[in-house]
């Protein structure tokens, strides 16, 4: 079941390559996290000490009225991948011009994953040229949809 999307990348990014990765998450954000109180707008991953964290994405406190003083909702949060994939990707983010960026959140088998994605920014005009292509497209459906 999915929990939270991130719009924005697939418009402001060229997506290369998509992983899955696990989340180190407490009780309470679990329970949020499932309630759909989720935002990854902003939310990228960074790399520290070996390890990659979710930085920027906004989990929400379970219950407002019991939680804990300290409660950070956009503390960095560990992904958990295998060491393989961990040597690729922090290989891959020392390139010029790519990064990693949190895609969607979803639930697996009562676990709450992350799908994450390789990712190459986009050029101004490559925005406006896929904003005219989907005009385009959608002209033509109308169009067709008239005709029938």
């Amino acid at each position: 079941m999915e929990i939270a999307r991130n719009k924005k990348a697939s418009f402001d990014y060229e997506i290369l390559e998509k992983l899955e990765a696990g989340l180190v998450l407490t009780g309470a954000e679990v329970k949020s996290a499932k309630l759909g109180r989720v935002s990854l707008k902003g939310a990228y991953v960074s790399s520290l000490n070996g390890r990659l964290y979710l930085t920027g994405a906004t989990i929400s406190a379970y219950q407002s009225a019991n939680q804990p003083s300290d409660y950070d909702a956009t503390r960095p949060r560990l992904l958990l991948i295998n060491k393989k994939e961990l040597s690729y990707l922090t290989g891959k983010m020392k390139e010029k011009g790519l990064t990693i960026v949190p895609l969607r959140m979803y639930t697996k088998h009562n676990l709450v994953k992350l799908e994450v994605g390789l990712v190459k920014g986009k050029k101004r005009f490559d925005k406006r040229q896929q904003i005219k292509q989907r005009d385009d497209e959608r002209r033509i459906r109308r169009s067709l949809k008239g005709e029938e």
